[in-house]
């Protein structure tokens, strides 16, 4: 007996509500976000440090300051910044614990979480609690994009929105288009993924890698999207796509057919003329079709816990 849409399918198609949500909180929010001047490092682990990659290049390209994009683990200690925040869906991951606590007497600490009742509440300084956004799926999807969506609303709020970079109205308007439109036969045949992507969207070519990663195990690979001539080419090949996140360099679709590669509906605002981050939705449901294709369950991915807790490791 057919049991409907799967739990992470669910939460994919919520993303427009969600998104809205978290627009709508921004003022609420304000104490853990960082202030127009500050030098700002952004932190969080696998999909939380992907988002964090693709805010630090959207904040510091629309002169709200100087921002870096860490992996929780990564962090150097030795660099000072005025404010830290972390990114943590479960409040619970070490390596972002540890982190706040390192350096809570040297640097402002915010954090963005999902769950209130978790360490990550007294770790911080200010938590801005996206409890809305919550899911019960290991694989990240609506928490993921609402934590940017909030933040690029927020850059919106103080003018610091990059050129270019359309208002999150627009985006919501998208999302519920990248819900709606069916995807391509060429994506859905594939067997090989390069996600690409330019600024900002570099980081949702990241995730959309990861994504299918997690979901499907599939042979997936991200790059900037003018690095791609630089190497990644060569895996390019008949049965194998190519998926751009924002503008398509001049000539790389040309590059893409000539080694008979599949393109993307929407690579380069195309078609569909989507917003990146409402392309990232079709990705997301690229992974969970594609699982379902191979007898996984997209809802237990593999290997996967929703939240990394190192046994031996003091988070104080």
């Amino acid at each position: 007996m057919d049991s409907g849409p799967s739990r992470t399918l669910r939460e994919i198609t919520s993303q427009p509500a969600v998104w809205g949500e978290a627009v709508s909180s921004v003022a609420a929010f304000a104490d853990a976000l960082p202030r127009r001047g500050e030098r700002v490092a952004v932190v969080g682990c696998g999909t939380s440090w992907f988002m964090a990659h693709a805010y630090a290049q959207l904040r510091e390209s629309g002169g709200h300051g100087e921002t870096d994009a860490f992996a929780a683990s990564e962090f150097p200690y030795d660099r000072r910044y005025d404010r830290v925040l972390a990114i943590s869906r479960s409040g619970t991951t070490t390596e972002v614990l540890e982190l706040l606590h390192r350096v809570r007497d040297g640097a402002a600490t915010g954090a963005i979480t999902a769950d209130p009742g978790t360490p990550v509440m007294e770790a911080a300084d200010a938590v801005a609690v996206l409890d809305f956004a919550d899911e019960e799926s290991v694989v990240q999807t609506r928490f993921a994009t609402a934590v940017l969506a909030l933040l690029r609303a927020h850059l919106e709020a103080e003018g610091a929105l990059p050129e270019g970079v359309r208002p999150m109205a627009d985006a919501i308007r998208d999302a519920e288009r990248a819900l709606a439109e069916p995807l391509d036969d060429g994506v859905l045949g594939a067997g090989q993924f390069t996600f690409l992507g330019t600024g900002w969207t570099y980081g949702l070519a990241l995730e959309a890698g990861l994504k299918m990663r997690e979901a499907a195990g599939a042979w997936t690979e991200a790059y900037p999207a003018m690095e791609y001539r630089h190497g990644p080419i060569s895996i390019t090949a008949p049965g194998r796509a190519v998926w751009v996140f924002g503008p398509l360099p001049e000539g790389l679709a040309g590059d893409v057919l000539a080694v008979g590669g599949t393109l993307a509906a929407d690579s380069g605002a195309g078609d569909l003329d989507l917003d990146p981050l409402a392309d990232l939705v079709r990705a997301q449901r690229l992974a969970v079709v594609l699982a379902e294709s191979r007898g996984y369950d997209p809802d237990r991915p593999r290997n996967l816990t929703r939240s990394v807790v190192l046994e031996n490791a003091d988070a104080r």
